[in-house]
């Protein structure tokens, strides 16, 4: 099971289209967020963000995650 926490990095990452600007969001650095969003991508076993797109785009799996995540958390 996915950590609450990562699914929060992973919005924030989504809502914000950046990764620089979802760490300042969320309080840390980038290169941990970074970090933190490959770890997740390697767990589920799916490339979330389309690399060196300006914005930050999810990919079809990335879409799918987010509304898995965004669900998750309302329960």
């Amino acid at each position: 099971m996915i950590e609450t926490r990562l699914m929060q990095y992973f919005l924030a990452v989504a809502k914000e289209q950046n990764i620089t600007k979802a760490a300042k969001v969320l309080h840390i650095t980038q290169p941990t967020l970074s970090r933190q969003m490959a770890m997740l991508e390697k767990e589920i076993g799916a490339t979330l963000f389309i690399k060196g797109s300006r914005p930050l785009s999810l990919t079809n799996e990335g879409r799918s995650e987010e509304h898995t995540s965004e669900l998750q958390s309302q329960v």
